[in-house]
């Protein structure tokens, strides 16, 4: 409890602790909250994910629209092939 195990403890001395502790478990619960706090986690990661993928005005990024479009042409191209076989 305390580090100084010399005698007994005066009341402040209990109150300081007292408050240290409130204090610890404050952060405890804050921490915890934020953790299970999944819909504003999640808005968190799409708003990182929407910066990533845009430039600074608001455009996609090249790479971004590159990548697209040859996911498209993938599903393309497939779509094809199954219909002829």
């Amino acid at each position: 409890m305390s580090d100084q195990d010399s005698g007994p403890r005066t009341p402040e001395q209990i109150e300081a602790e007292i408050a240290v502790q409130r204090e610890q478990l404050a952060d405890t619960v804050d921490q915890l909250t934020a953790r299970l706090d999944v819909k504003s986690r999640a808005q968190h990661k799409v708003a990182a994910l929407k910066d990533s993928a845009t430039t600074d005005s608001g455009t996609p990024r090249p790479e971004v629209l590159a990548a697209a479009a040859s996911l498209l042409a993938m599903a393309v191209v497939l779509v094809a092939w199954r219909r002829t076989h």
